[in-house]
């Protein structure tokens, strides 16, 4: 008889969100977050760990940051500051940022923890396009959070998948057994992904098919579903289809198409796991939901979320996650646990 035993069952959140430059003043981030009951893990339990990725923060007030968190990351702070939660990390270039809060009682199975930045933009001289991550041993596991903000306007496909190439190349770390993205156990990648869609309908037309909920036809011209079909960019990951309209572009407070652009799904989380590969172990993140959020109307996009059911588990034997760590990172590692100074955001 085979028996499984849990190693870790987590929901993991993830958020991405172009906030077009803005800063949160008085945004109320509870509805985003899924704090106000909505929340889609299991046993309508809050998430054990949410990764938020925002591209187009502002950086005009870049002294003030020397020393302090951007304000969005202050925000998530102030908003999860009665449920248990840490900060784990954050990574910022330029107007791209990377965020990891966990409920407290997970802080001890992260290790290892990294970050890491890849500029694209004007040939990687610049940051204003590029990516950002986090990587660790989570429950003995290698995952990596990576978010990226890649080339704008219809036209620059080509560019779209450069970019692409670039950060899965130049992006390294120093885990042992784990020096690339994709020799993670997990890969969450999300962002700005600036895909749109291929051919020639205008953008009223768009907007048409948009309305009548026409996704899957319209899908079917999505430029990052025809990458990944033909292996050019992101084929090593999966994506639950979105059922949600396109998230760009808007009028600024509005739900209105900014009809300047076509609508498109610029915005879009993808995942990979390597299920199998340890003896005994299986490794899965099984999909509870994807969803735009249209309450949101402060920037030309809409925020976009997925949770995950983060589970591993061993088959037929008892592992710990710092067996586990040992077969997957390597017992000649260094186990480095989070600064908890830095992980309480300073008491903000």
């Amino acid at each position: 008889m085979v028996t499984a035993t849990a190693i870790a069952d987590l929901c993991i959140f993830l958020l991405t969100w172009n906030v077009g430059t803005h800063v949160p003043r008085n945004q109320d981030l509870s509805s985003l977050l899924s704090l106000n009951g909505t929340t889609t893990c299991p046993d309508n339990q809050l998430p054990d760990i949410y990764v938020i990725g925002f591209q187009e923060v502002s950086t005009t007030p870049q002294v003030l940051k020397i020393f302090n968190d951007d304000p969005w990351v202050l925000k998530i702070a102030d908003s999860l500051n009665d449920y248990q939660f840490v900060k784990v990390d954050s990574k910022q270039l330029q107007g791209i940022l990377i965020t990891m809060f966990a409920q407290h009682k997970h802080i001890p199975h992260m290790k290892e923890i990294e970050t890491e930045a890849t500029r694209t933009g004007l040939g990687g001289l610049w940051g204003n396009k590029g990516a950002v991550s986090i990587r660790l041993s989570l429950y003995g596991t290698g995952v990596a959070f990576v978010c990226s903000h890649l080339a704008a306007h219809d036209e620059k496909l080509k560019e779209r998948i450069e970019d692409y190439h670039q950060i899965v190349d130049n992006h390294k770390y120093n885990a042992q057994g784990y020096r690339r993205i994709f020799d993670h156990d997990f890969v969450f990648w999300f962002g700005d992904l600036n895909f749109r869609l291929s051919g020639d309908m205008s953008a009223w037309d768009v907007r048409t098919d948009v309305e009548n909920q026409r996704y899957a036809d319209l899908l079917k011209l999505d430029q990052l579903n025809l990458l990944r079909e033909k292996g050019n960019a992101f084929s090593l990951l999966e994506e639950q289809q979105p059922n949600f309209a396109p998230t760009f572009k808007f009028v600024e407070g509005t739900n209105d198409y900014n009809l300047k652009r076509r609508p498109a799904w610029c915005d879009r989380i993808l995942h990979r796991v390597q299920s199998n590969i340890y003896p005994g172990i299986t490794l899965s993140a099984n999909q509870l939901s994807y969803q735009s959020h249209m309450d949101y109307t402060l920037s030309d996009h809409k925020p976009v979320s997925a949770t995950f059911n983060y589970k591993v588990e061993a088959i037929n034997r008892t592992y710990t996650d710092e067996e586990l760590h040992e077969m997957t990172h390597g017992s000649a590692s260094s186990p480095a646990t989070p600064n908890l100074f830095i992980a309480e955001l300073e008491q903000w």
